[in-house]
């Protein structure tokens, strides 16, 4: 098998994947990026060279084997449409048989049957694997990784439960000076005693990771129920936007209100409820028997003929109208419609973007029991079906987004999340949203760390993403036919949390444990000794020999995961088929 790394696409993702390969696991890298030069082609261009970039719009046979297929360890086929991955990595397969394929894949079905159909294939979503860290992000709660029976989650300053066993993970922790951010620090490398002592000061500057059994969630607020008579004006305020547009309901509610008023007046002239009942729905239909001029009244006066003629003339208006509402309904078959944001909504969630990462979001709230509205321009984008098939209400169609949001009902939402491809919308929906409900909780996803590091200095309570910087870990893991069992954030700082086997020959045989505590780049959190069914989270053995068949936890930032990733050796456990659909 050769020693080459080729990465097909020109996105965010292929971007941030190269600069994985080549700065953390310094690999040797080609690119197979589209025709059309972008703003990332540009990127890939610049680090890989021009001589390891290779354009081409079909990813055609003759640009794999340019960028050397014949020399491919692994390739990686990160496009944003899954057909186009599907058919590029079956020809690169047959071209490079053996060679290890990674497919990013956002249908989660097809992915199974494609990671069977292609020899030795991972198949991987990015949305699905950033999708958490914004939902917990939004929900002001820690993101948890599963590993060993424990469930690991990052506790900053005063969130730092000393009743759990925590490890110091980062030092230094200041929002506003992000890059100052220490992971993994020196501290960490020290004994369990120092480091309980840094703990008990409880500083905000340090973060720790703790470890809880796996069964343990973390509860959720309650969601604001409304009295009973509000849920039902709310309904009938829901049902009636469900079946009418915004003029006919206008037209609607003026002719409603006229009868109404009308009919109150013709009550209050002495007569019985049912009689004014009866005459008034005999002049909505038009069947009223005017007085005869000249003749004594036969009804209330002039008073009731005031009242008879506002009624008639309404319903000249109002029988058209429900007309109107019945035909527009049944043609437009609005029994299929997205549904639009209740009156009544308090305590959700606003998703702008229903792309792939804003699809993942949604489906995650919606999981958890959190309301959730969505907004997108496009009413052709893969989160439209999504929104109907999980009967979440969005507001579809390209206006203002401020109107949008409004219409989301954001003044009385927990939160909103901006997860669109582009840094400039997802920031305006940011301050729009910020505009309205000064209190609302704001998550953006952000591709550009300098633009993320001025938000959190500008902007309280607000937090930063970025889709492709968490998934490119895993998918350069899987490329390297390794497994990381997920990712833990420090605000834009990124641990990795992964289960590493010691192979029989490999460079860790032989080790104590604690040579593998690199400052800065890994810590090993749980050691399960070969033969042994459960893991050591104790440390307390940190001088023993790692033996063949151990099995580890390790945390490990993005460089010592890939230094790590070399000493491990070929056959250590890969990656499972297809991770987070």
């Amino acid at each position: 098998m050769g020693d080459l790394f080729i990465v097909v696409g020109g996105n965010a993702l292929a971007y941030r994947l190269t600069v994985e390969l080549t700065h953390q696991y310094a690999v040797r890298t080609a690119a197979i990026v589209p025709s059309q030069e972008t703003a990332y082609t540009i990127q890939i261009s610049k680090e890989l060279g021009p001589e390891n970039t290779i354009a081409d719009a079909y990813v055609s046979e003759e640009a794999l084997r340019e960028a050397g297929i014949d020399q491919a360890q692994a390739i990686a086929f990160v496009d944003g449409d899954d057909r186009t991955n599907i058919h590029a990595a079956m020809r690169a397969a047959a071209l490079r048989p053996g060679i290890r394929v990674v497919i990013r894949m956002f249908n989660q079905r097809l992915g199974v049957h494609i990671a069977q159909l292609v020899d030795n294939c991972t198949v991987l979503s990015a949305s699905a694997t950033a999708a958490p860290a914004f939902v917990n992000a939004a929900l002001q709660r820690p993101h948890s990784v599963r590993a060993g029976g424990r469930a690991l989650r990052i506790a900053i300053g005063q969130d730092i439960d000393m009743r759990q066993t925590p490890f110091l993970i980062a030092d230094a922790i200041d929002r506003d000076r992000q890059s100052d951010i220490e992971v993994l620090p020196t501290a960490a490398a020290r004994s369990r005693t120092r480091e309980w002592m840094l703990l008990q000061e409880r500083s905000p500057r340090h973060a720790a990771l703790q470890f809880l059994d796996a069964s343990d969630t973390i509860v959720q607020g309650n969601v604001y129920k409304a009295p009973l008579a509000a849920r039902l004006l709310w309904r009938a305020s829901d049902t009636l936007k469900f079946f009418t547009s915004a003029k006919l309901r206008t037209i609607l509610m003026a002719s409603v209100a006229t009868l109404a008023v009308s009919f109150l007046g013709i009550w209050s002239l002495a007569r019985p409820f049912g009689w004014a009942l009866y005459e008034s729905l005999l002049d909505v239909a038009g069947s009223a028997v005017p007085d005869t001029y000249g003749q004594p009244s036969s009804v209330g006066g002039n008073v009731q003929r005031l009242f008879q003629v506002a009624i008639t003339l309404s319903g000249i208006v109002l029988m058209p109208v429900v007309t109107a509402v019945f035909v527009e309904s049944t043609a437009t078959r609005r029994s299929v419609r997205t549904r639009q944001p209740s009156t009544g909504l308090r305590g959700h969630v606003v998703v702008v973007g229903l792309g792939n990462a804003g699809t993942r979001v949604t489906a995650l709230f919606r999981e958890l029991g959190v309301p959730v509205v969505g907004i997108e321009r496009d009413a052709e984008a893969r989160g439209i079906a999504a929104a109907r098939g999980l009967d979440v209400p969005a507001v579809v169609g390209d206006r203002p987004i401020d109107d949008a949001l409004r219409r989301a009902q954001i003044a009385r939402a927990r939160a909103v999340v901006a997860v669109t491809g582009d840094d400039v919308t997802n920031l305006e929906a940011a301050l729009e949203a910020r505009a309205i409900n000064p209190e609302v909780r704001v998550v953006v996803r952000l591709f550009d760390d300098d633009f993320a590091s001025h938000v959190y200095k500008e902007f309280g309570n607000t937090a930063s993403r970025s889709v492709s910087y968490l998934a490119a870990p895993a998918f350069a893991a899987a490329m390297m036919g390794r497994e990381v069992l997920g990712t833990l954030s420090v605000y834009r700082k990124v641990l990795l949390i992964a289960e590493v086997a010691v192979e029989e020959g490999s460079e860790l045989a032989g080790q104590e444990q604690r040579d593998l505590d690199k400052p800065g780049l890994t810590r090993v959190l749980a050691v399960r000794r070969a033969g042994s069914t459960a893991f050591d989270w104790s440390g307390a053995d940190r001088g023993r020999l790692l033996q063949a068949g151990d099995q580890l936890i390790v945390a490990a930032t993005r460089a010592g995961f890939g230094g790590l990733a070399g000493r491990i050796g070929e056959g250590n456990t890969e990656a499972d088929p297809v991770s987070g659909e």
